[in-house]
């Protein structure tokens, strides 16, 4: 991707968002409020700081920073030099951090708001050659470094908008840490559609809900395990008003029905409701509302963008409800490029791993992902599902179940439930009536802490290299 005419810079389009309505506010996290001409100011002052240290067009600028509007302008500093923003927890080992760093080799690492340099005047257009680089792996132990496709323009970046419901002037609600990838993706999307975007410092179920009847929020983005919290945690009286919501979004993880049909039942319409299937990859997604699950519960929509396909262990296109590989392939050019890992592909698909099943009407449902598959005596147990069952159940939490070792089946499945052990007959008679043998967790191990973090995020990994409790 090269300057030309035809691409717009994003800091010409946030300079043009400043013009139009230069008090209106830009970004905000609680303590600080931003308004359009004073981002667009404040982040020329910080690229000239990120300028001094060196930092040219295509570097990569690692952004280790908490939910505060030094994040947004950190990155959007980044962009006015043509760079690209790498996030990353702004609380991480750093053994963690240190081989994510190696992988990426960025410029500089931001991990504290940086001076502003005086000098504001504007600086050189110019478009950087991605827009954004997350990464991806630690659960196993690998990272990634994931670069968009997107060129840094008004044009690629914005190009899936619409079909999002971000659209122009709206209040974004960010609820989750902006070094994962769709809080940050979406957050600056909507700061690029004149979105004022309301960063959470951090996750709270009831905070949730007033920020949105406080800033009138247009679009809220959630994941599972958040909705969940909200259901149990906050009473249904306490709600307030959601009538200013368009879209409320969840991605991330599979949505228990339960939980799905609680928010429906709660919301204004059911089309507010809205469930995207990708990957930070993006070479192809899915969608659905929350009217149309109604019709074909526990699906993840119809193929929205790109093109998907399923396979059996040997590359063969399996028949409608039989589960297999979900493989994928975009529309045109690559989407993406990774630092430190190559694509599991094969004849120009790809696959993240994941396992599901297109149903007669071409609804996508999702299974699991292969590498958290529990074979239990050459029958595959997919953890989704009896976590979904354990979920069920009004004394669990939270649920995580994994395979541990078993001398007799190969593997047996194991559960870590966030529930007072005194429930565990109560589950095992719940599950007896739910789920065929096989599926059933043999042993549990009970704790009462969250076991995901504030993205939803899990690392099965860790609870099954712990011995099972009983």
């Amino acid at each position: 991707m090269t300057d030309a005419p035809e691409f717009t810079p994003l800091s010409v389009r946030l300079r043009e968002l400043a013009a139009e309505a230069p008090d209106a506010p830009a970004v905000s996290d609680g303590e600080d409020v931003l308004t359009r001409a004073e981002l667009d100011r404040r982040t020329t002052q910080v690229a000239r700081t990120l300028a001094a240290r060196g930092v040219t067009r295509g570097d990569l600028v690692a952004i280790a920073l908490p939910n505060t509007v030094h994040h947004v302008i950190a990155s959007v500093a980044a962009w006015k030099l043509g760079a690209v923003p790498l996030p990353l927890p702004a609380r991480q080992p750093a053994a963690e951090r240190d081989a994510i760093l190696a992988v990426g080799a960025p410029a500089v690492v931001v991990d504290r708001p940086l001076e502003p340099d005086p000098d504001d005047a504007p600086l050189p257009d110019v478009v950087g050659p991605s827009w954004k680089a997350p990464t991806s792996g630690g659960s196993t132990g690998t990272p990634k470094v994931i670069v968009s496709g997107q060129a840094a323009c008004t044009e690629q970046v914005l190009a899936r908008a619409d079909g999002l419901r971000i659209d122009r002037d709206g209040v974004f609600l960010a609820t989750a840490p902006l070094h994962h990838n769709a809080p940050y993706m979406f957050s600056l999307m909507a700061l690029l559609q004149g979105h004022h975007v309301v960063l959470m410092q951090r996750f709270d179920a009831a905070r949730t809900l007033e920020l949105v009847a406080e800033h009138r929020v247009t679009w809220l983005y959630l994941v599972p395990t958040m909705m969940a919290r909200i259901l149990r945690t906050v009473p249904d009286d306490a709600w307030g008003d959601l009538g200013s919501l368009r879209t409320a979004l969840h991605v991330g993880a599979p949505c228990p029905p339960e939980v799905k049909r609680g928010w429906l039942a709660r919301l204004p319409r059911p089309e507010i409701l809205l469930e995207l299937y990708s990957g930070t990859e993006s070479q192809a997604s899915a969608m659905i509302d929350g009217r149309d699950w109604l019709a074909h519960p526990g699906s993840v929509g119809r193929v929205t963008r790109g093109h998907v396909r399923i396979t059996d262990d040997d590359g063969r296109v399996v028949p409608p409800s039989v589960v297999g590989e979900i493989w994928m392939r975009p529309d045109g050019g690559p989407t993406y490029h990774y630092l430190g890992a190559e694509p599991r592909a094969r004849d120009g698909w790809e696959s993240l791993g994941d396992l599901g099943s297109f149903d007669a009407e071409g609804y996508l449902h999702l299974a699991d992902r292969r590498a958290d598959m529990v074979v239990v005596g050459g029958a595959n147990v997919y953890p989704a599902e009896v976590e979904a069952a354990l979920l069920a159940h009004l004394a669990v939490r939270d649920a995580v179940v994994v395979g541990v070792p078993d001398p007799d089946l190969g593997r047996a499945v194991h559960a870590v439930v966030q529930a007072d052990p005194s429930s565990e007959p109560a589950l095992r008679a719940h599950l007896d009536e739910r789920l065929s043998r096989h599926k059933r967790p043999r042993t549990y191990a009970f704790v009462d802490h969250p076991l995901r973090d504030d993205a939803g995020k899990v690392r099965r990994s860790a609870f099954a290299a712990d011995p099972p409790a009983r």
